[in-house]
């Protein structure tokens, strides 16, 4: 039987496209502005297990369409829950760090108190609510930072500002763990694995890379990588002003992800280069 995703050019939906088992959806078969087409497209396929891995991942222009961002954000994978919840099937959905404050310097507990502080963050914890309403065999997996070598990323964005620029800023208050997207589509695949045989297992995890570091510490490490020679200035968050608040901490602790699912932590240092040589072959 299938594994069906919702999302299809995405991060994470192009990795999970490597298991054979995978159907995956784009827009043109699965609308997420309508969420009862996607919850009778789980009920015409009959999958063994669901993953969402579409979202409206616009921050900044979610602050102009939050009504549209909760739609896709919000509804539809409630919709999706709610049908895989009816066939008693896993469903695994993809959530974030933004559903948070961002202060502070603890690492984020999956129990601890929601505050999202911008519009992007408040879609995607209704999507989390929806979620878990729904009940049934559910994963939500909060995850931060997230890079590869499809689709529009922050290790992406680096190396084409380096093609024209020798020195530019970074911001360096803002701290997080870079989660590459391979290693977050083997996490959805396992806990769907795991869901399937004990629907115990369900609730809310967190899953990010390992070591936490700033955006600067990021940037650095990719240049080092990549064999570029670029001065990077060490900015504030206050100097770099963006119409959606950003979280200064996105610091995750994935203790009980580990516990439940076996799923450590994965180093994005080694991912990187992985990324790096990827993109290179590319092109």
């Amino acid at each position: 039987m299938t594994i069906l995703v919702f999302g299809r050019t995405g991060q994470v939906a192009t990795e999970l496209q490597r298991d054979p088992a995978v159907v995956a959806l784009g827009r043109d078969l699965a609308d997420l502005t309508d969420p009862q087409v996607c919850a009778a497209v789980i009920h015409a396929h009959a999958p063994r297990a669901v993953i969402n891995a579409a979202a409206y991942t616009a921050v900044d222009h979610s602050e102009e369409n939050e009504v549209l961002a909760t739609i896709i954000n919000g509804d539809a994978p409630a919709a999706m829950a709610g049908a895989c919840a009816k066939r008693d099937i896993p469903f695994v959905h993809i959530s974030t760090d933004y559903v948070f404050d961002g202060t502070g310097v603890a690492a984020w507990k999956p129990e601890d108190m929601t505050l999202p502080q911008n519009a992007y963050g408040r879609s995607k914890l209704a999507g989390e609510v929806g979620v878990s309403a729904a009940g049934g065999r559910y994963a939500i997996l909060r995850t931060s930072w997230v890079f590869s070598a499809h689709s529009a990323n922050f290790v992406k964005t680096m190396l084409r500002l380096s093609e024209t620029r020798d020195s530019f800023g970074v911001v360096a208050d803002q701290i997080g763990g870079p989660t590459p997207a391979r290693a977050i589509s083997d996490a959805c695949l396992v806990m769907a694995d795991h869901l399937e045989n004990k629907a115990s297992k369900a609730g809310t995890y967190h899953f990010s890379g390992a070591p936490d570091v700033s955006w600067q510490g990021f940037a650095t490490e990719i240049f080092a990588k990549a064999n570029r020679k670029v001065a990077l200035q060490p900015i504030q968050t206050i100097d770099y002003p963006t119409p959606a608040v950003r979280p200064s901490n996105s610091r995750l602790d994935c203790t009980s992800t580990e516990q439940v699912f076996g799923l450590t932590r994965p180093d994005w240092r080694n991912a990187l280069t992985d990324v790096l040589n990827e993109l290179e072959f590319q092109q």
